[in-house]
């Protein structure tokens, strides 16, 4: 006996307002933040959907010095060029989008965005594998890897490298 298989009936893909049609992007001083954002905002036109992005403030932002007089200052403007980098790259863009600042750890405060916006999924950037990958995971641990192991949405990690 054999079953026939009906063709799907196709349906435009459309924008909508809805929330579970949010992207949730890390996004952090590196070039492969960057890389990750570009792919979000193609994929964000690609579905119809809206991006938030996150960036979790942690002692990297700040200078190393923590004695040196406008410590706090030039740690508050680095967080300002932060939010107008990802401003120059997503306003021409054409998505919708919004941006967060919050200090703490990366994985909870993309976790806690992603609950909050019922997001479609997480996209982060790696630093790749490798001996220098792997060597400055000692220091700061991987935040796509402790995503992956604890989020229960999909997490897509965009790999370093050229975005054609």
């Amino acid at each position: 006996m054999s079953a026939l298989l009906e063709q799907p009936e196709r349906v435009p893909a459309t924008p909508s307002k809805n929330p579970a049609n949010t992207l949730i992007v890390g996004h952090c001083r590196d070039t492969a933040s960057d890389h990750a954002l570009a792919v979000a905002a193609e994929l964000g036109r690609r579905l119809g959907a809206q991006l938030h992005v996150v960036h979790a403030v942690v002692l990297d932002d700040y200078p190393i010095d923590p004695d040196a007089a406008d410590w706090e200052e030039q740690g508050e403007q680095t967080l300002v060029e932060e939010r107008h980098q990802v401003e120059a790259a997503l306003t021409r863009s054409g998505l919708a989008w919004t941006y967060q600042s919050c200090r703490g750890n990366p994985v909870r405060a993309l976790a806690a965005a992603a609950d909050e916006h019922d997001a479609l999924m997480i996209v982060v950037g790696t630093r790749g594998e490798g001996l220098r990958a792997t060597l400055a995971r000692l220091v700061q641990p991987s935040v796509s890897h402790a995503l992956i192991e604890r989020q229960n949405r999909p997490v897509l990690v965009v790999p370093p490298g050229q975005f054609n």
